[in-house]
């Protein structure tokens, strides 16, 4: 039982790793601005998440089996304290990730609103004591 929970710690310790590679590379594509690179990259992450989840359960049993026996050898708590800290890197990389995709949508909020403001001052027109007051050319005229 113990080889068995070993294995699957190592394996834990891969599906992480493979996270973490995963979380850069997502904050690359973010930064790059590359949607359909980015959603591809999305299923991966998922699918590892999944993965991650799934293993998680069994070692929980097999770790809940094993202390209920009062002995855990140092490896697989080796292990585990590996996992913890690539789990705790790939939590730090997630919020990296979050604030980056959170600044660029203020940054397209911003331009959005840039935008519009240029499109109203645009469509300004004057009356004949000089105020300004919005263009109501191309709602249609009126004879």
């Amino acid at each position: 039982m113990e080889q068995s929970l070993q294995s699957l710690l190592s394996q834990q310790v891969e599906n992480l790793n493979q996270l973490a590679v995963l979380l850069e590379q997502e904050l690359h594509l973010i930064s790059s601005r590359d949607a359909e690179a980015l959603m591809n990259l999305l299923k991966d992450k998922e699918q590892t998440l999944e993965d991650i989840q799934q293993l998680d359960d069994t070692v929980n049993k097999q770790y809940s089996d094993l202390v209920a026996t009062g002995s855990i050898p140092g490896e697989i708590e080796d292990l585990i304290a590996d996992a913890k800290a690539l789990l705790e890197q790939c939590q730090y990389r997630t919020q990296v990730n979050q604030k980056a995709v959170e600044q660029g949508q203020l940054r397209l909020t911003h331009l959005r609103n840039l935008m519009l403001e240029l499109r109203a001052k645009e469509s300004l027109t004057y009356d004949k004591s000089g105020k300004p007051r919005p263009s109501s050319s191309g709602k249609g005229v009126s004879a």
